[in-house]
Parts: structure tokens; sequence; C-alpha cells
């Protein structure tokens, strides 16, 4: 039983802008709206992982479902908001101006501490990577692997998940394009 987690190809947004707080509000709704990039293609060996599935899961971000379209074209694909990236809120820090990647460090760094006004906290991404992984896993069961194309920090909740149930990880999460961890359970593994 595998389950393969796929984080997105590049959307199609300008990737590291400086900008003060108000301008990474903007930068967080640009990139949620922003889809694929026409020159960001998946790895032929992810594409050949891939192959043989039947279908994929994605979560609903244009950037995310184009790039499960790209990547396993032949498959059914079910879009659903709950494998949605765990989600962002700017800190108010008059005139500072960084990068807007680091803008996402501060900010997933606040979320964790607190800083969550009006959106998901930490304890409610947890829940929904846990209801994320329940539905992978019972795909698993069925066709013997389940795929997702999501979001590189909602991934990695998700196999947070998976290990604390027993599943076995190849690879690591990171935050690169097309990045890909591969999660077995370890009782099949034995098993076989």
């Amino acid at each position: 039983m595998r389950i393969v987690l796929i984080r997105h190809g590049q959307p199609h947004i300008a990737l590291d802008p400086r900008t003060g707080h108000a301008g990474f509000v903007d930068y967080i709704d640009n990139y949620e709206a922003a889809g694929l990039s026409p020159s960001s293609l998946p790895p032929k060996e992810l594409a050949d992982l891939l192959q043989e599935l039947s279908h994929v899961f994605a979560s609903d971000r244009p950037r995310s479902r184009q790039s499960a379209e790209r990547l396993a074209p032949h498959a059914e694909m079910t879009v659903d908001p709950l494998f949605a990236e765990a989600p962002l809120a700017s800190p108010r820090l008059p005139l500072v101006q960084m990068a807007v990647p680091k803008w996402a460090v501060v900010s997933r760094i606040l979320w964790h501490a607190g800083f969550h006004p009006e959106i998901e906290n930490p304890r409610q991404a947890r829940q929904r990577a846990g209801r994320a992984a329940d539905i992978l896993i019972a795909r698993a069961r069925k066709a013997g692997a389940a795929a997702l194309v999501a979001h590189g920090y909602f991934n990695w909740m998700i196999g947070r998940q998976l290990r604390n149930r027993g599943f076995r990880r190849t690879g690591t999460h990171q935050a690169r394009y097309w990045n890909t961890v591969v999660y077995e359970d370890k009782h099949d593994r034995h098993e076989s």
C-alpha cells in the first residue's frame, strides 16, 4: 500500500518580490488564485511513477489542479478543498520590507506561535490533515496506491499523520516544485 504526496508545479506568479506587510496580504491572495506556469513541467520519472494510477487527488487551488492534470492526464481526478495549503496571515510589521519567501517563513512561525486571525489555526489544520490521511489510506487500501497533488506544508502535515499510523517515508518534504514523497505501509511491506 503506497501513498504519493506531490507538491504542485511552479505557479504563474513572480516568486520573490520585495514587499511590505500590506503587499504580502495581496500576494497571498494572488498566489492562491494563480494557475500553473506554462513552463513548469513535471519530471519524467514522476509522470512514470503515476502512469499506472487511474485516479489522483488534488486540492482545489488552480496550481494544484492544473499540476495534477499535467502530471496524470489519463487519470480521473478528485478535487477537494480539504487538501488546500495550511493558511498564512500577514503579520502587521510596519516599515519592514522583505522578499515574499521570508514573509512566508515569518508568517508560518507566527502561525504556530498563535497568530492566525480569522484563518484556520494549527490544531484545526492538523485535524484536517488527519481527515486527508484517512481518505488517502482508504483509496490506497482499495487500489493499492493513492496520489495527492497539493501543497508543500500541508503535504508535510499529512505525512506526519501517515508516519503516526505506521507508514514509512521515502524522500523528504522540501519547498521544491514537484517535490515527491512516497509513504508505504510498514505492515504491508513485511507481509509481502
